[in-house]
């Protein structure tokens, strides 16, 4: 069912909760607490702010996403409670129908911008005319933010100006690690495929194609008699890693995006022109000659691409979790299609079985390249900074990614979170998502531990409701494996060098230098010459074409200034030991 899964009766009694949870946050607001940590204590804004807050005056700032995403409801119940704790709230708004550059072009050309921006592919060109505001001087106010990055971290986001414009929201690990849920990429495939073979090990591309094939030969409908799509390929815009990016993995590195780095000699490596990328490619032309691959997977948007992938009817695909799993995969959910096994497992593919793979690494990735930023057009940046540094409380943390205690989640005797069977059911419905959680997802945020020493900060980190939580079709393949998690599926490899991510880079590149340039005409290149690489009858022709093309885009240039990066991450880190 869409919406709508929690009846009146529900609807009356979270009501009356957040009545009584709002009513006691009108006393316990920011700044009456002689034990808080967050706000300035030489700005005066902390005091400013839980005054406004008292009296009822809320300050309302503006944000832009340079990603797609779903906007919540005015109303929205949680964060109407932040804002009474906190004395202020966002209204958000994500990129529709343009690019990120575009977006951010447009903002450029007429000189006005929201308070907060998350630039993406953008950042830089916002950097680059003045319309961000230097944080460096207000760090130390707001020991929330400060305490998130180490100082080898925060120096690592100072630009040529020698000035921090932007904050990661994503790079943060508190106290132990906890992770359940692999956030990053994988080839996927569907929990009924794994069953129907008796849970197989699967360790190579090779391998899990020729399942995907003798699933869908065998049962080429779903039980409503639907067609299945074997393997589909999501290439729209940035998202096109999912079509171009496998052969890293598959040769057993770890994800810097656009290059591959050699640990011991920390040199960049062109996976683009491998021997594994021929191999790949020849093998998704193969699929694509059998019907395997979707003949839509190059034409189809995004929003096609989950709406495809909500009904059910897709086997398989690589995709990072974050992607695809909060959309599509709640949706899966809500409409009961996990009785049919279609939740998606991730398979530790390499291209042979002798190549150990890294799919998932420990320590998450430090992105220096973009970040929540404050703009020029913001006029209260102490307060815009007490907000972020706020919504970094515990408590508010907890507001955000767990709910309301009593509605969202319970906790039990050792002070463990969990949630009920409904709560979960409503965690994931899209109804009960825009109208009641807010959880201020694109700025700055925890994964890792609790103050408490228990809990996770995040429901997916938390081991026994990450379990509890899931549908029965996954468990069935985790017990077959031998796993409690997507992590365990795939194995954790120690975090890689100083020089992780490279994409944190490359993200950046614009044309105003020569490996900007060749990044630029490589992508366009990919997008051109990848489709035609698929679907060509004669392979090896339409390769050579590639190759042609994409020499001509002198990625030398592009490698050498990746190389220059690495060598100077290396130096940098070096200061630090």
């Amino acid at each position: 069912q869409k919406g709508g899964s929690y009846n009146m009766n529900k609807k009356r009694l979270v009501s009356m909760l957040l009545v009584s949870a709002m009513t006691a946050a009108l006393f316990t607001g920011c700044g009456s607490d002689g034990n808080q940590t967050s706000g300035s204590g030489t700005t005066g804004t902390e005091t400013d702010s839980a005054t406004a807050a008292e009296e009822g005056g809320i300050k309302e700032f503006t944000a832009f996403f340079g990603v797609a995403g779903s906007e919540i409801n005015d109303d929205n119940e949680v964060q109407q409670l932040i804002a009474e704790k906190v004395g202020a709230k966002v209204k958000e708004t994500w990129l529709t129908g343009q690019t990120a550059d575009e977006a951010v072009g447009t903002m450029i050309a007429g000189g006005e911008y929201p308070d907060f921006i998350e630039g993406q592919t953008g950042t830089k060109q916002l950097y680059e005319a003045g319309a961000l505001v230097a944080l460096d001087d207000y760090l130390d106010d707001y020991p929330n933010i400060k305490n998130l990055f180490t100082d080898l971290e925060w120096e690592k986001l100072r630009q040529e100006d020698g000035h921090i414009y932007w904050i990661p929201q994503f790079s943060c690990i508190k106290n132990e690690e906890k992770v359940c849920t692999h956030n990053d990429e994988a080839f996927w495939i569907q929990a009924r495929v794994l069953k129907w073979a008796d849970y197989p090990e699967i360790r190579t591309m090779d391998q899990y194609f020729d399942l995907i094939e003798k699933y869908n030969a065998a049962n080429p409908t779903m039980e409503d008699g639907t067609a299945n799509i074997p393997y589909t390929i999501l290439c729209d815009d940035w998202r096109y890693f999912c079509l171009e990016n496998a052969p890293q993995f598959l040769d057993g590195y770890p994800n810097d995006g656009s290059c591959m780095v050699d640990p011991e000699t920390l040199t960049v490596l062109d996976y683009n022109t491998s021997d594994t990328a021929v191999k790949y490619f020849k093998k998704l032309n193969e699929e694509y000659q059998k019907g395997i691959v979707d003949p839509e997977s190059f034409t189809q948007s995004y929003d096609e691409y989950i709406s495809k992938l909500s009904t059910g009817r897709v086997l398989g695909m690589i995709d990072q979790w974050w992607d695809f799993a909060y959309t599509a995969g709640d949706a899966i959910k809500q409409a009961g299609l996990d009785a049919q096994g279609c939740d998606y497992i991730p398979l530790p593919i390499t291209i042979d079985e002798s190549v150990k793979n890294q799919w998932h690494n420990a320590g998450g990735a430090f992105n220096s390249g973009s970040g929540l930023a404050i703009t020029v057009s913001c006029k209260d940046v102490p307060g815009a900074l007490k907000l972020i540094n706020d919504l970094l409380d515990q408590d508010i943390h907890n507001l955000r990614f767990w709910g309301v205690e009593g509605v969202d989640y319970e906790v039990d005797e050792n002070g463990e979170f969990y949630r009920t069977p409904e709560q979960r059911t409503q965690a994931s419905d899209t109804e009960y998502k825009a109208s009641h959680m807010c959880s201020y997802s694109y700025f700055p945020q925890y994964n890792g531990t609790s103050d408490d020493g228990i809990n996770a900060n995040k429901p997916d980190g938390q081991a026994r409701e990450f379990f509890d939580g899931l549908n029965d079709d996954v468990k069935e393949a985790f017990q077959a494996y031998g796993a409690e998690t997507y992590v365990e599926m795939l194995g954790t490899n120690e975090a890689p060098g100083e020089w992780y991510p490279m994409w944190s880079f490359s993200n950046n590149f614009n044309t105003s230098t020569p490996g900007g340039m060749a990044w630029t005409k490589i992508g366009e290149v990919k997008h051109e010459y990848l489709p035609q690489v698929v679907m060509a009858a004669d392979f090896d022709k339409a390769w050579a074409d590639y190759m042609d093309a994409y020499n001509a885009c002198k990625p030398e240039d592009f490698i050498s200034e990746l190389q220059a990066e690495l060598d100077s991450r290396m130096e940098l880190a070096a200061k630090f030991k």
